[in-house]
């Protein structure tokens, strides 16, 4: 564990100032985190193209939440975010996805919300897609958790990969904890071992309070599901003309889409039945979310995919649910996001926050039991280390360097199809205002993403 002192740290500059507030209790504490789902890809979110039944049911049972946002539209600083409740520019991880024996990493100085709850004495589990380093100094084991099954970055960062001429990427590596069990594993498998790895975590676990990450490798490309999921996948959608490239043949996987989402909602309703049967259901709080948008299912009727700044690439189908604590049936449409969930577990957990640091993240807790408005003043929208867009209240600018170029009312036009900038230039010079705040906060108060030396040999990047 790194040194620091631990106490309760407060952060607000002038365009964003938020107040702690109290929340209940000791819960275990569970994140699911698909990979490139969108904002219409759950059936309570609109989707018609996907059946998500035991998602909708936790819906119905908990509360949707309409405007909750991760940090970046793309992998790596969209979870570098969530791990340490900043956003990726101040911790040197906006710039790019990592690679397979990539020299950077989330640097082990950063503490994490599973350090913070794991010194509280905490269970700390996760299970899935990592995807902030995969050098030994950077794996999950050494950022707060007691295990780790999955993979350290995306499956199609493999010698399969149709541009593999450039890129060289070794065997993808399956891993328990440190150590590599498999190369090359049938990705087709995946959900179903995560999902399995996560019930025995639960019911190891069911007599301590734990904290329990499933960031899912699915439905990021190239799609896959399991044998019974397969089976209900028409012949025609199951050719694969070019034989073992088949695995990236995108034309026929993305057809898939709908698949792969059923086995992930199997997969909720799984840890849900988990919970129940180990009689932990209401002692336990459990968020659905996404790592950004849609590469190939839905952001309806959000403007933007996957790599986008506009809201379908970092407005997320999020659910939340937390029996007697938060609401049935509820949607909440108050601004949160992924960064909220280190504030808001460490004061649930009884954890302090590191004092030698600043965070982006605020304990919305009030918020989700319905008591409160977001403590978000603004809500920024990077690409890469540039800012693209501030969001505040329901107004939404947009950016090119210091010039506005589109502010768009998110309350009458979720779309983002209609630019109301004339006409509203005092509204654009308070946004420009709090952006320029906020780069010059980012500016004094940074921290390095981690760096190491690797030898040539095992450098593909």
């Amino acid at each position: 564990m790194k040194n620091l002192v631990w106490l309760f740290f407060v952060f607000g500059f002038s365009a964003c100032h938020s107040q702690a507030v109290s929340g209940p209790g000791k819960p275990n504490l569970i994140i699911i985190f698909t990979d490139d789902q969108g904002y219409g890809d759950l059936s309570c979110f609109g989707g018609t193209h996907v059946k998500t039944p035991r998602i909708d049911q936790m819906a119905s049972e908990g509360m949707r939440l309409t405007s909750f946002y991760v940090a970046a539209p793309i992998c790596t600083p969209s979870r570098a975010a969530l791990m340490t409740g900043s956003y990726p520019s101040r911790i040197g991880m906006a710039e790019r996805v990592l690679l397979a024996a990539d020299k950077k990493g989330l640097n082990p100085e950063e503490i994490t919300i599973a350090e913070v709850l794991q010194a509280v004495g905490y269970k700390t589990g996760m299970f899935g897609k990592w995807h902030l380093g995969d050098q030994p100094e950077f794996l999950p084991t050494r950022q707060g958790f007691d295990e780790f099954f999955g993979i350290p970055y995306s499956h199609d960062i493999q010698p399969l990969h149709p541009n593999n001429k450039k890129f060289d990427f070794p065997p993808l590596p399956l891993m328990e904890n440190a150590e590599v069990v498999a190369l090359n594993p049938n990705i087709g498998v995946l959900t179903e071992q995560i999902t399995e790895r996560s019930i025995r975590f639960i019911e190891k676990n069911r007599g301590a309070p734990f904290f329990l990450y499933i960031p899912h490798p699915m439905p990021h490309r190239p799609i896959a599901v399991s044998a019974s999921f397969e089976k209900e996948i028409p012949d025609s959608l199951r050719v694969f003309p070019n034989g073992e490239k088949g695995y990236f043949n995108y034309r026929v996987r993305d057809q898939w889409y709908p698949y792969a989402i059923s086995e992930i909602d199997w997969s909720v309703g799984q840890i849900l039945d988990a919970l129940k049967k180990n009689g932990i259901d209401d002692k336990t709080i459990v968020i659905f979310t996404s790592d950004n948008g849609p590469m190939v299912g839905s952001a309806h009727p959000l403007r933007g995919k996957k790599g986008s700044t506009y809201e379908g690439g970092m407005r997320m189908p999020t659910v939340v649910r937390w029996p007697g604590k938060i609401p049935a049936g509820q949607v909440n449409d108050e601004l949160m996001t992924a960064m909220d969930l280190f504030p808001t577990f460490a004061k649930l957990a009884g954890a302090a926050l590191p004092a030698d640091r600043i965070l982006d993240g605020k304990d919305i807790m009030s918020v989700l039991s319905g008591n409160s408005k977001s403590p978000h003043q603004a809500f920024f929208y990077h690409k890469g280390n540039t800012m693209a867009a501030v969001r505040s209240g329901t107004w939404k600018l947009h950016v090119e360097g210091d010039k506005p170029v589109a502010l768009y009312d998110l309350e009458n036009d979720i779309s983002e199809s209609i630019n109301v900038l004339e006409g509203n230039r005092p509204i654009a010079d308070q946004l420009l205002g709090c952006i320029t705040d906020f780069e010059e906060d980012i500016k004094k108060n940074n921290r390095p993403a981690g760096y190491l030396e690797i030898p040539k040999a095992l450098t593909k990047n």
